[in-house]
């Protein structure tokens, strides 16, 4: 492989990666699949509970209105709160309900197991050099979050 032609194989691989875990998740859903930027943003708010709407705009890296859909459309999923910011009453922080925390569980869980039954699948030789890999991925991603963070 050409060394210009790199980069564009390992961002196809990357993306159709990640596409297949999806699709293979949403496979054993019992309730109605969420959208990528749902998900986004109920992952992060299991992260950073209590998160403002601006504050997660800016960590998704999308315009505040469009969170303001998504906690819309969320909360009347069941799977947001909204409680008033004790210190700006105009603003309000999100929180998952147990019915989210349950369903993200039990992504992970499912993620996982599919991960690794697929990674059980590769040679010795390839999940080393996956494992090896893992370092210089999470340089790229932190670059990346750099760089996104910069602009």
């Amino acid at each position: 492989m050409a060394t210009d032609e790199f980069p564009d194989s390992l961002a196809d691989v990357l993306a159709g990666v990640h596409r297949l875990v999806r699709r293979r998740l949403r496979r054993g859903l019992t309730s109605p699949p969420l959208r990528g930027a749902q998900a986004e943003l109920l992952r992060l708010v299991g992260v950073r509970p209590g998160i403002r709407v601006s504050d997660a705009a800016k960590e998704l890296y999308v315009a505040g209105n469009s969170v303001s859909t998504l906690v819309n459309q969320l909360t009347r999923a069941g799977y947001l709160t909204r409680e008033s910011d004790p210190d700006d009453r105009r603003s309000v922080r999100l929180r998952l309900t147990p019915a989210a925390h349950e369903r993200l569980r039990d992504w992970q869980t499912r993620r996982g197991e599919l991960v690794r039954a697929q990674v059980a699948r590769l040679s010795d030789e390839d999940r080393a050099a996956l494992a090896a890999a893992l370092p210089a991925l999470r340089r790229l991603a932190g670059h990346l979050h750099e760089e996104v963070e910069g602009s």
